[in-house]
C-alpha cells in the first residue's frame, strides 16, 4: 500500500513508519521537524518537509490523491507548553487536521487520527486538549455529512524507542530515563498520587495497523494498558527518591483506558508491561 504518515519523524511516527516499511508498504512522511528528528527517518521512506498547518492546499491535494491511507500523527504535544502558545496549538492541531481531512475526503482516502487520552479530562481543561478535541470533531463532522472514512485512536501515556528524553515535550518515562543516566534528580509535580495508564509504543503501532488492515472506520478506539500507576509507584519501579515540586495546571488526576472496543472490533490487546520495561532499561 501507499501510505502517508504525518509526523513520521516523531516518536510514535518513527515506530509506525519502520513497521510499515518492514511489512512492505511504500511510505511518505510529512514532518516539519519541530520535535521530530531527521536521524529518525527510515531511508526507505520519502520525506516531504512541510508544516501541515501552512501547507499549500493544492500541493497537499496532489499528495493525497496518490496514497491509499493517511495516518495523521503530526501535532504539537504536551499540556504545559499549550498554556504559553495556545494559538500555535490550535493552528497545528486543528487547522492542520482540517487541511488533511478536506484533502482525504475529496479523494476518498481514509485517515486514521491520533487522538489523546486527555479527551476524558474535559475539552476546556487546557489548550492542548481543546485543540486535539477540535481535530476529533472536524473528523466527526466530515464522517457524518461528507462520507469521510476515518477512525480516531486515543493514546495513553506512550513510552518506548525513539521517545524524547530532553526538552519541554518529553514524557515522564523518557525524561526520567535520561535523568537517571545523567545522575540528575527525577521530579514529581504535586503529591505523586496522580495515576497514569502507560502504554508501550509497540502496542500503539499494533493497534494502528489493525485499524488499517481491517478497514475499521467510524470508531473511536482507546489504546491503553487498562492499568494505571501513581507517579509514586513509578518512582519505586525506577528505584529513585524523587524531588517534589508544585502541581501543574490542566492535568487530569487519573488516566485509565477502557480498550474493550479495540478488543471487540480489532482483537487488540496490550502486551508490554511498564514495570518489565523499566527493569530492562534501568
Amino acid at each position: 500500500m501507499r501510505i502517508l504518515v504525518t509526523g513520521g519523524a516523531g516518536f510514535v511516527g518513527t515506530n509506525l513508519v519502520n513497521k510499515l516499511i518492514k511489512d512492505g508498504h511504500q511510505v511518505t512522511i510529512i514532518d516539519n521537524f519541530s520535535t521530530g528528528k531527521r536521524k529518525n527517518i527510515n531511508s526507505a521512506a520519502y520525506c516531504w518537509e512541510q508544516d501541515i498547518a501552512t501547507v499549500d492546499i493544492d500541493t497537499l491535494y496532489e499528495y493525497i490523491k496518490n496514497v491509499d491511507i493517511v495516518f495523521h500523527l503530526a501535532a504539537i504535544a504536551r499540556i504545559q507548553p499549550s498554556f504559553e502558545r495556545p494559538a500555535d496549538y490550535i493552528e497545528t492541531n486543528f487547522t492542520g487536521t482540517y487541511n488533511l481531512v478536506r484533502a482525504c475526503c475529496h479523494h476518498n482516502v481514509p485517515i486514521i487520527y491520533a487522538g489523546s487520552s486527555s479527551h476524558h479530562s474535559g475539552k476546556f481543561s487546557n489548550p492542548y486538549t481543546f485543540s486535539k478535541d477540535m481535530g476529533e470533531e472536524i473528523i466527526q463532522l466530515y464522517q457524518k455529512h461528507f462520507g469521510l472514512r476515518s477512525s480516531t485512536a486515543r493514546f495513553y501515556n506512550v513510552y518506548g524507542p525513539y521517545q524524547l528524553t530532553e526538552g519541554g515535550y518529553t514524557t515522564l518515562i523518557g525524561r526520567w530515563l535520561s535523568n537517571i543516566e545523567r545522575q540528575m534528580p527525577c521530579e514529581i509535580y504535586g503529591d505523586g498520587t496522580k495515576r497514569r495508564d502507560f502504554t508501550h509504543v509497540d502496542d500503539i503501532v499494533d493497534g494502528l495497523n489493525r485499524i488499517m488492515k481491517q478497514q475499521a472506520y467510524g470508531y473511536e478506539f482507546e489504546f491503553g494498558r487498562g492499568e494505571n500507576y501513581s507517579i509514586k509507584e513509578v518512582a519505586d519501579m525506577f528505584g529513585v527518591i524523587a524531588q517534589y515540586g508544585p502541581d501543574k495546571p490542566g492535568e487530569a488526576q487519573e488516566t485509565l483506558a477502557d480498550y474493550s472496543l479495540a478488543s471487540d472490533i480489532l482483537a487488540w490487546e496490550p502486551k508490554i508491561n511498564l514495570e518489565d520495561y523499566i527493569k530492562e532499561e534501568v
